[in-house]
């Protein structure tokens, strides 16, 4: 019996246009693996982004490290992922990007790799493309971006959100690890800060910028501070700096519970665009 080949094979550097090209149909929905991308992903970790093929064309993508993010997967593809990366569970942290692949895509690795921590079905993907100020909302001038020799400054701010958000602190034992990734992320300049006395009292996080588009993440303000009518104006900065700098179009996803949040994004001009999906192993 002859063996068929694989649909599923990992992309190669010389499929770099076709991957960033099948990222660009939804631009917001797919910044992080076009992000991962640009930044040499495909060079540096051969079989991090698994591509599907059907009839010789590039169809769908998969990003399976520490999260897995699906690419305008079908029926077909997602089955074809999940074959592929089923053995995987011990190295993926969490499964997200647009509702109806991420949910697709569980329900294929569930039976293997349930149970899951948390499942956030329904987290609304937000974005704009207007100043902030162009909507007569004022812009907190403190916010700046977080110098390099700020990391421990900042280091207590990013882990006190991490566990709020994720159940569980980023690091156990040395900080080591952790503290290099917010280096990496000040270094690039891909973190803004409100610090006051001492202390980093606000911060968000640019986790992935490709093709025009921006996505924030790891907003945090603290907890002392909530309330104040603090958060619209630090969000509105933000806003304007990454426009300024990075992409015009801003984007992030927020859980659907958190009101506050929510509200505080709406205020500032966000509108939503789509629904997310993560599952947190």
């Amino acid at each position: 019996m002859l063996r068929t080949r694989s649909a599923v094979r990992p992309v190669s550097r010389d499929e770099r246009d076709e991957a960033l090209a099948l990222c660009a149909r939804d631009v917001a929905a797919n910044v992080f693996v076009a992000a991962r991308v640009i930044e040499g992903a495909i060079d540096s970790r051969y079989g991090t982004l698994l591509g599907h093929r059907r009839d010789g064309v590039l169809d769908s993508l998969c990003w399976a490290s520490a999260n897995v993010v699906p690419v305008a997967t079908d029926t077909e593809s997602t089955a074809a992922f999940a074959e592929r990366i089923r053995k995987w569970r011990g190295r993926c942290a969490s499964i997200l990007g647009p509702k109806d692949l991420v949910t697709s895509l569980w329900a294929a690795l569930e039976p293997v790799w349930s149970p899951a921590r948390a499942i956030r079905t329904d987290q609304p993907l937000m974005g704009t493309t207007t100043p902030p100020s162009a909507l007569g909302i004022p812009v907190d001038t403190r916010v700046r971006l977080a110098r390099p020799d700020e990391v421990d400054l900042v280091l207590p701010a990013a882990a006190h959100m991490f566990t709020r958000e994720i159940g569980y602190p980023p690091f156990t034992g040395s900080s080591r690890g952790y503290r290099a990734a917010l280096q990496a992320l000040i270094e690039r300049g891909h973190t803004y800060v409100v610090v006051e006395g001492g202390r980093v009292v606000f911060k968000a996080d640019i986790g992935s910028v490709a093709l025009g588009c921006a996505q924030v993440q790891g907003v945090w303000l603290a907890p002392d501070l909530r309330g104040r009518g603090l958060a619209v104006p630090a969000m509105a900065a933000v806003v304007e700096l990454v426009m300024n700098d990075l992409a015009p179009w801003v984007t992030l996803y927020v859980n659907d519970f958190n009101a506050a949040a929510r509200a505080t994004y709406h205020r500032i001009g966000m509108r939503d665009i789509g629904v997310f999906s993560t599952v947190l192993l």
